[in-house]
C-alpha cells in the first residue's frame, strides 16, 4: 500500500505536466497513471470538461490529463506572475499557438508545445512508498534533435530563472533545477541522428530509490520495458508514450 510522508513546503515556481491523450485510450491511460503516481483521477474540470487531474493524498496536484485529438505526448504549464512574460518568451524565440484563454498557448523555438498560466500557491506532494522503496514524478526531459538541440537549451536556460548543472557526456546538456519544493525539474536531451522525429518533445521520468523495483512494479501495472540506461530504464505505459524510472531523488527538486 502506498504511504505519504511530509508534505514539502509551498514552491515558488511550479510546472504543470499534461499527458495528451485521444479519447479511445483515454480511460486506459488515465488507469495506468493513477496506479503508477498513486494517485486517483479527479472529476473533469467544471469550464473545460476535457482536463481532468491527478489528485495526491497530500499536497496540490500537478500531473493531469488532457482528452483530445493528439498524443500521447506529454506538454507543460508553466506558472508566471504576470501577462508580460508571454512578450519576453517570444523576444527569446516562442510564439504564440493560439488565442489566449485562461491560459497562453505557446511553441517554443524548436516545436514543443507549452502554455503559461497565472501563478499560484502550490505545496508539492510527498513521494509515496511501495513495498519498501518510494517513487514520484519529478523531471520533464526535452529531447531535441541534433539540429535544434542548442537553441532549445539556450532558450529555455534564458526563460527560466532556475539553477542550470552541466551534464557529463554528450547526450545531455544539463538540467535546470528550480527552487526546492517545486512540482519538477527539467533535464535537455540531445536525440541520436537515428531518432525520425523533426521536432522537440518531451518524456516524463520518475524518480525512485530502487530503479529495478520500480520498473517491476510498473510491468506488473502494464507498462513494457523497452531498455536500460546509464541510471535509468525506459518504458512505455499501456497507450504507447516512453517514460523513464530514474535514479533521481524521488524527494527533489
Amino acid at each position: 500500500m502506498a504511504m505519504p510522508s511530509e508534505p514539502d513546503h509551498a514552491s515558488e515556481q511550479w510546472l504543470h505536466v499534461f499527458l495528451d491523450v485521444r479519447a479511445d485510450v483515454a480511460r486506459l491511460s488515465a488507469e495506468f497513471w493513477s496506479a503508477t503516481l498513486g494517485w486517483q483521477l479527479g472529476d473533469p474540470w467544471r469550464r473545460h470538461r476535457e482536463f481532468r487531474s491527478f489528485e495526491p493524498p497530500d499536497g496540490d496536484p500537478y500531473v493531469h490529463q488532457q482528452v483530445g485529438d493528439h498524443g500521447p505526448r506529454i506538454h507543460f504549464d508553466l506558472e508566471v506572475s504576470d501577462e508580460a512574460e508571454v512578450q519576453r518568451l517570444v523576444g527569446l524565440g516562442a510564439s504564440l499557438a493560439g488565442e489566449p484563454r485562461e491560459w497562453w498557448p505557446m511553441i517554443s523555438p524548436g516545436g514543443l508545445p507549452f502554455c503559461l498560466v497565472r501563478r499560484r500557491e502550490h505545496v508539492r506532494p510527498a513521494p509515496l512508498t511501495w513495498d519498501g522503496h518510494r517513487s514520484r514524478l519529478v523531471q520533464i526531459c526535452v529531447d531535441s534533435p541534433a539540429r535544434l538541440h542548442d537553441q532549445e537549451v539556450a532558450f529555455w536556460r534564458s526563460a527560466l530563472t532556475w539553477r542550470w548543472a552541466v551534464s557529463s557526456g554528450d547526450e545531455f546538456a544539463g538540467k535546470l533545477y528550480p527552487p526546492s519544493g517545486s512540482s519538477v525539474q527539467l533535464l535537455f536531451q540531445r536525440l541520436g541522428n537515428d531518432d525520425p522525429g523533426t521536432a522537440v518533445r518531451a518524456h516524463i521520468d520518475l524518480g525512485t530509490d530502487d530503479i529495478e523495483a520500480d520498473a517491476q512494479r510498473l510491468i506488473q501495472l502494464g507498462a513494457e520495458r523497452v531498455g536500460t540506461g546509464r541510471g535509468w530504464i525506459v518504458l512505455r505505459d499501456p497507450v504507447g508514450m516512453v517514460f523513464c524510472t530514474t535514479g533521481n531523488s524521488p524527494d527533489t527538486p
